[in-house]
């Protein structure tokens, strides 16, 4: 079924965050030196809700994400975590806002290859200060429900572009975040392996409690999310159901 979208309307970008909003932005506007990548743009994310994001190559799709998660500062607009404002943080604020409230996957994982899969969804745990002892076995424990009971050791390279995204999905749950953040997880994987990764993703992303914002140029992954926004030229062109 095509998914159905519906006209955005203009009107002003101070409105006030959906009632239920775990994340919200207002007006959000980032450049790059002449270029405008965002041009003022409003998004909700809802408790617990998966949200794609989709556009051509070079519409601002990931540079919303960039800035949602607090990678980028924007110039311009707010972001509110659970009502409180983050958009104002600074750089050591926002590191410490990113290891504590998100997760993250992306398209090549980006595993650190001298670890094995359980040291690579312990680290995250770790840096927040939990034990060795105890960031491990929350680390088995979330491999196994992945299904790759039996791989903590094997290191990224031994593993298949699917598994690795799992260890990945993994890594970006271990400290139970508010909102994971998915930038083209599927982009690297054929199709029934991103099908594969696309359902771990969003069933253990739901069943955790985290919402989900994913970027994706492709409409079959978009299609896993209940929402989308469209993105061209740094603006929300349409909102509305993917399915």
């Amino acid at each position: 079924m095509s998914p159905r979208i519906l006209p955005s309307r203009p009107g002003p970008t101070s409105q006030p965050p959906a009632v239920h909003a775990r994340l919200a932005a207002r007006g959000l506007v980032k450049r790059f030196g002449t270029t405008t990548a965002l041009a003022g743009v409003d998004v909700d994310v809802a408790d617990g809700e998966a949200l794609a994001v989709t556009g051509p190559s070079g519409s601002g799709k990931s540079t919303l994400l960039h800035c949602l998660a607090g990678i980028l500062p924007a110039d311009e607009g707010a972001i509110r975590l659970r009502g409180q404002d983050v958009s104002r943080l600074n750089e050591a604020k926002r590191s410490l806002l990113r290891r504590k409230h998100y997760g993250f996957v992306f398209q090549f994982g980006q595993l650190l290859a001298e670890l094995p899969a359980e040291e690579n969804v312990a680290l995250p745990a770790m840096l927040l200060g939990a034990s060795r002892d105890d960031a491990t076995r929350r680390a088995r424990e979330w491999l196994g429900r992945l299904g790759l009971s039996g791989m903590e050791g094997r290191r990224p390279g031994e593993l298949s572009g699917g598994q690795a995204q799992r260890v990945a999905v993994a890594r970006a749950l271990i400290t139970g975040p508010s909102v994971v953040f998915a930038d083209e997880p599927t982009g690297a994987l054929d199709q029934a392996t991103g099908h594969e990764v696309m359902q771990i993703l969003t069933e253990t992303t739901r069943a955790a409690g985290a919402s989900l914002v994913l970027v994706t140029h492709d409409e079959d992954v978009a299609a896993w999310c209940p929402r989308r926004i469209e993105v061209r030229d740094g603006h929300i062109v349409s909102r509305g159901a993917s399915r």
